[in-house]
Parts: structure tokens; C-alpha cells; sequence
């Protein structure tokens, strides 16, 4: 698959077939978060994958509520993706200060990026998480207080004829320029 159709194909995934992902596409979506860039290569992530259908349940739950039900379409998803954030590199740390940058939350968002358009190429669908009850999800996962969640994804396979979506962006010219803002 080319490039350029990975990005059209790739969508968030709101409905999932009751299947399990397969060992070996785990395996892939795995590779695809440690092949990731980051800043001064400090790989500021640990990468949590829920398989365990019990568990599943349990964690897929803390991520709506009755007052914030957007994201009830996560407990049909077979895999659920954690990505914690780890201390970066001390020279990392240096200059995400210096620079005021936010080091370790652009690199997770690259290795997250990466691991959904693995997922695109596999065939699976994905959906990014970022509401959802910190707490009790490290509970639940045994992630110490000191480490924060910095997003969930969900995986699987899209449900028989979701849609792909027409992506609306904005033009060219609103979203880039040449040589001036």
C-alpha cells in the first residue's frame, strides 16, 4: 500500500467486529511503537497492550461515564493500546526546559500515530483516546502514581460496513505557508 492511501484509509474507529486481533499483528502494532522516533532517542513511553478480556472490560469502562458517554463505543474494541510516559533522557529533560517543549508528549503522539497507521496497513481500525479515568486505569494496570497516562488507543477490526469517512480538512493554503506566516 502506497503512502498516500495509508492517510486516506486511516480513520478513528468508533465500531469494532467481535474478533481478537491476531498475536502477530500485535506483534507488528508493537514493532511500529518501538521503531518510533523521539527526542535524544529517550523512548519515553511503555507501551501497555490489554488483551485480557476481563481486563479489557474493567479498563475499557474507566474511559466514559454517565456525564461524558462518547466514548462507550471502547469496551466492542478487542485490543486497547496504554501508552505511559517514562522520564525522558536527562539531556532531554534539559532541553524540553530550555526550550519549554513538551519533549516526551510529542513523541508519544509520533509513536501513537505510528502505531495507527500500522494498524491502517494491517487492516485494523483504531481509535485515539484521551478522556478517560486516569486513576483507576493505573490501578486496574498497576502503573505506579508517579507515571502518567498519556493516551489510550483502542484496535481491531472496523464492524461490517463502516463507512470511510471523506476527510474534512482544511485547504492548502489555510493550513501551510512558504517562507511567512
Amino acid at each position: 500500500m502506497k503512502f498516500a492511501e495509508l492517510l486516506t484509509i486511516r480513520q478513528s474507529v468508533r465500531q469494532y467486529q467481535d474478533k481478537l486481533v491476531e498475536d502477530e499483528l500485535i506483534v507488528q502494532l508493537i514493532e511500529a511503537v518501538r521503531l518510533s522516533p523521539s527526542a535524544s532517542n529517550s523512548q519515553p513511553w511503555k507501551l501497555i497492550m490489554v488483551t485480557d478480556p476481563d481486563l479489557r472490560a474493567e479498563v475499557a469502562n474507566k474511559t466514559f461515564s454517565p456525564l461524558v458517554s462518547f466514548n462507550k463505543f471502547v469496551p466492542q474494541a478487542p485490543l486497547l493500546a496504554v501508552i505511559a510516559l517514562q522520564k525522558p533522557k536527562l539531556i532531554t529533560q534539559i532541553g524540553g526546559r530550555l526550550k519549554e517543549r513538551e519533549f516526551p508528549l510529542i513523541d508519544i503522539g509520533i509513536a501513537a500515530e505510528n502505531f495507527c497507521l500500522q494498524a491502517a496497513e494491517l487492516g485494523l481500525g483504531t481509535c485515539m483516546l484521551g478522556w478517560f479515568d486516569e486513576e483507576a486505569i493505573k490501578t486496574l494496570l498497576r502503573i505506579p502514581q508517579s507515571i502518567r497516562i498519556g493516551l489510550m488507543i483502542s484496535a481491531g477490526y472496523a464492524a461490517e460496513g463502516y463507512p470511510l469517512r471523506q476527510k474534512i480538512r482544511k485547504t492548502r493554503d489555510e493550513m501551510c505557508s512558504f517562507n511567512r506566516y
